[in-house]
């Protein structure tokens, strides 16, 4: 077993975007969304896995992986698996994961906009609630595209605008500092329009599910609050924006609460997501 490692990001070229995307990568390595994932979404990588239908000796590529959620269970189909991701952290947390259970990955820190690999490299790109937040969606879907060969799968799973999470950032989105120039909100990820335009001709027999991860993590709205407040990098960023002004803080924490107790029944969540395949043209 081995674990091959390549640590030079390719980022795109403005100096600006390079600030955006270090800022990004700060960003989601700041709070513990290893937690995050052991404890809520882990299971949404493999049911991306599962319903592309991964093969062995498949080459699969997984786009901003975070901690490998897709790629560990491609790679227990025995895929040939490449995992990237901007923020390093995330994927000495997948690495590790990978070591103890005896996989071949290679985990590689990559722009999700500006993809380090030839064209029609994999036969299968996937990523799960991960491309959706990189800021500028034609260019991800571009670099998507352009890695899968002609008739290969690609996968992506996001969190829908109306659901849960993406009811979470509509609800940070008043407390957040201003979005940078041409940048456009993670969750129309989760609108089939959307990615069919994305997409366009590019991408052939696509489908559009959309499904719900069940959560019993939380028993209330306060308690899917802190949890967030504590681990999960975006929300910690806008209570960071807002440490000077008390009242908004506390703004927040109403909001957030709120919406966790709107959203739970009978002891669960459902958080809305949006699973789109397709195969390059």
């Amino acid at each position: 077993m081995s674990t091959t490692t390549t640590t030079s990001p390719r980022i795109t070229a403005t100096p600006e975007d390079r600030a955006l995307k270090a800022k990004h990568a700060a960003m989601w390595a700041s709070g513990s969304y290893r937690t995050v994932v052991e404890d809520v979404v882990g299971s949404l990588g493999g049911i991306l896995v599962d319903t592309v239908d991964v093969r062995p000796g498949q080459r699969v590529l997984d786009v901003a992986a975070g901690t490998g959620t897709s790629a560990i269970p491609a790679a227990r189909r025995g895929a040939d698996v490449v995992a990237t991701d901007l923020t390093p952290e995330l994927l000495d947390v997948g690495r590790a994961a990978t070591a103890a259970e005896g996989l071949d990955i290679t985990w590689q820190t990559a722009d999700a906009e500006a993809l380090p690999f030839a064209d029609a490299e994999f036969d299968v790109v996937l990523s799960s609630i991960g491309v959706m937040f990189a800021p500028h969606h034609q260019l991800a879907a571009d670099e998507l595209v352009r890695v899968t060969r002609s008739g290969g799968t690609i996968g992506v799973l996001s969190w829908t605008p109306e659901g849960f999470i993406g009811q979470m950032f509509a609800a940070m989105k008043p407390y957040a500092p201003a979005p940078p120039p041409g940048a456009s909100p993670a969750p129309l990820w989760g609108r089939a329009d959307h990615v069919r335009a994305l997409f366009g001709d590019e991408v052939t027999d696509l489908v559009a599910r959309q499904q719900a991860l069940r959560v019993e993590r939380f028993a209330d709205g306060a308690e899917f609050r802190d949890f967030f407040k504590a681990n999960y990098g975006p929300t910690i960023a806008v209570y960071r924006f807002l440490a000077d002004d008390p009242e908004k803080v506390a703004a927040l924490d109403a909001d957030l609460a709120a919406l966790g107790d709107r959203f739970l029944a009978d002891g669960a969540m459902a958080w809305e997501y949006l699973l789109v395949t397709g195969r390059r043209s």
